[in-house]
Parts: C-alpha cells; sequence; structure tokens
C-alpha cells in the first residue's frame, strides 16, 4: 500500500484529501504546515506528497525545493495543490520542483489519476 504525505495547514482540506485517499486504498500521513512535513517527510519517507502552497511558516514552494534539495526525499513525486491557478503561480510551482500542478477546488477523479500516475513512475522509496 502507498503511503502520502498530506501537508495543508486547512484540517477541513486534509480530512477531504484523506477521505478521497484511503477510499482508494492508500495510506495517508498528514502535516499541518511545510515545516512539519519537511521533517516527517525525511523521517517517513512518504511514496508521494500532496503539498499546499499557501501557508504559514515554510510554504509550499519553499517546502518543495528544500524536499527536492535533500538526498532522502529529492525522488519523490509532490503534486501541488492550490487554490491559486494563474499561470505565473503554476511556473512557480514548476520551477520549485513539483511533480504535478493542480488547482483547488481540485477535480478528485483527476487528483487521484496523477497520484496513480506519478506512483507508477517514481523510484521505489527505500
Amino acid at each position: 500500500m502507498a503511503k502520502i504525505l498530506i501537508i495543508d495547514d486547512d484540517a477541513c482540506n486534509r480530512d477531504i484529501l484523506k477521505t478521497r485517499l484511503e477510499q482508494s486504498s492508500y495510506e495517508v500521513v498528514e502535516a499541518s504546515n511545510g515545516e512539519e512535513g519537511v521533517r516527517i517527510a525525511g523521517d517517513i519517507r512518504p511514496d508521494l506528497i500532496i503539498l499546499d502552497v499557501m501557508m504559514p511558516k515554510v510554504d509550499g514552494w519553499l517546502a518543495c525545493r528544500i524536499l527536492k534539495s535533500k538526498e532522502e526525499t529529492k525522488d519523490i513525486p509532490v503534486v501541488m495543490l492550490t487554490a491559486r491557478s494563474q499561470q505565473l503561480e503554476e511556473m512557480r510551482g514548476w520551477e520549485s520542483g513539483a511533480d504535478e500542478y493542480v488547482t483547488k477546488p481540485c477535480d478528485h477523479q483527476r487528483l487521484l489519476a496523477a497520484v496513480a500516475q506519478l506512483l507508477i513512475q517514481a523510484p521505489q522509496q527505500g
């Protein structure tokens, strides 16, 4: 069973994502901010990370850059999830190292399809 880390400061968003992912047979771990998420990712080495952009302390762009710069987390696929849909914001997500960029409110079928595809393509953690 693939392990997915959700990093989002909004508990409601985490709950919705967790429910959808668990219904699709994924194991879910949660973090409530970017700083905590980076730490947890290094500890548990999830198979994929869903990362909100707008968070206090460490935002999603910085968290993604940190994750992609560390040896133990650099190969973990990251899906950036944000309410910001402008092209410039999406470009910033790609530049941070994101593997996929999904805008809120998200189409959960599209998100689940992206998660499944990234998990197929990802190097095996270990």
